[in-house]
């Protein structure tokens, strides 16, 4: 039957119509098209040896007013895509600006650290939330780059540190919920970047906008780390959510004081909430981060590990649904809002932590050689790593990504 249906002419010239379609078809950029439809686009390409003055195009947008700003009507929207952008952008750290220096190079910036572009109106709203304690001189560092960064992008933005008062251990990802809580109350923001103080972006197409259906990681290739993502679930640095993606995940966890544990929580919370991690292309999210030593008072958190393990369990009750702080100030400097808040005392060993311990007992001695190679590798990446702990049956424990594998050295 099919043989005969093969033999017809009229069949055989549609099969040969066919053929030449297809290939005229991937010809003239079928590839591309057929990747876009998958969701795959062709990764971009930039010349990092050729960069741009982080303040190039910022007198165009600063000598541009629409005539509808001055006489108060509206102004027309944004185009999509930003023509002020210039691609990757010379980043150097030999001096550190004075915050009179940065004001005056952003003039359109008005209290609070609030920007609004002057000729359209966006069609993003993002506020960055950095948490800070004893990091002035990152501080300077990250304004005199992050403004004209945004500004170029056409952005509605404002800017909020999020101090830690008092000399407790550091607690990253609960300030991170307070700052969210507080810049929320401001304004109806659409984006909230979660951004570390030492980290500066070096592309402006690595857009401050977020995905509408996954939480986003930014900082997918920092030079800390060669250009490239230490890790599959590696969560950390710089991250962008929604507001309802944030709420949907319950925030971040608020029991990690010190350094590490918790942007592995937070990537095991994105599965569990039934969602995944979205990310630019690597040659668009380049990042530079400002070297520095530890900072005391933030040292190696010793309960992670433990914490990682009951994560599954608790991620719906430690979070923005547990968030207790006192607000101590709230003011608004020339370039960002300051929030300074009490947020406890520090690390306690809390029933949650004790039954956590109890549960993690239970394991095989194969966890204690994967908490060596876990910390091995975190010497030498730097960056914390989620262990992968296991039963003797061979089942994970709970709380640990399904699909975690470990990064190559750097």
């Amino acid at each position: 039957m099919i043989r005969r249906v093969l033999e017809r002419p009229c069949t055989l010239a549609m099969l040969i119509g066919f053929q030449f379609a297809f290939m005229m078809y991937f010809s003239f950029g079928g590839l591309r098209s057929l990747a876009s439809i998958f969701g795959r686009s062709p990764e971009p390409s930039f010349d990092y040896s050729h960069t741009h003055d982080v303040y190039t195009n910022l007198t165009r947008i600063q000598a541009t007013l629409h005539p509808g700003t001055l006489e108060g009507g509206l102004l027309p929207w944004c185009p999509e895509k930003s023509p002020y952008l210039v691609g990757p952008i010379t980043v150097t750290f030999s001096q550190v600006p004075i915050f009179q220096r940065i004001q005056e190079k952003n003039r359109l910036v008005v209290r609070g650290g609030i920007y609004r572009p002057p000729n359209c109106e966006s069609r993003h709203r993002t506020a960055v939330i950095i948490p800070h304690r004893n990091r002035e001189t990152h501080l300077r560092h990250l304004l005199y780059y992050l403004h004209p960064f945004l500004q170029r992008q056409q952005l509605h933005y404002g800017i909020y540190i999020i101090h830690q008062a008092g000399n407790a251990t550091f607690n990253r990802a609960k300030l991170l919920n307070v700052g969210v809580k507080e810049a929320m109350r401001d304004e109806d923001w659409d984006c909230l970047f979660l951004h570390d103080v030492d980290l500066i972006p070096e592309n402006d197409h690595n857009l401050y906008v977020c995905d509408p259906w996954n939480p986003k990681h930014a900082s997918v290739a920092m030079n800390k780390f060669s250009y490239s993502l230490p890790y599959p679930q590696y969560f950390g640095g710089v991250s962008a959510l929604t507001p309802e993606q944030y709420m949907k995940m319950n925030g971040f966890p608020n029991e990690y004081w010190g350094w590490g544990g918790e942007d592995d929580d937070i990537a095991t919370r994105v599965r569990l909430a039934g969602m995944k991690i979205a990310r630019p292309p690597v040659s668009v999210g380049h990042y530079k981060m400002v070297k520095h030593k530890g900072d005391r008072g933030n040292e190696e958190n010793p309960h992670r590990f433990d914490l990682l393990i009951r994560t599954q369990r608790m991620w719906t009750q430690d979070g923005m649904n547990s968030l207790t702080y006192t607000l101590l100030s709230k003011d608004l400097q020339p370039l960002y809002t300051n929030i300074t808040v009490d947020i406890g005392g520090g690390p306690q060993v809390t029933e949650a932590i004790a039954d956590a311990r109890s549960h993690s007992s239970t394991v095989s001695a194969s966890k204690q050689r994967d908490h060596q190679r876990v910390h091995q590798r975190e010497a030498h990446c730097g960056c914390p790593v989620i262990p992968q702990l296991l039963h003797r049956s061979g089942q994970r424990q709970e709380g640990n990504p399904r699909h975690l594998k470990r990064s190559k050295k750097t």
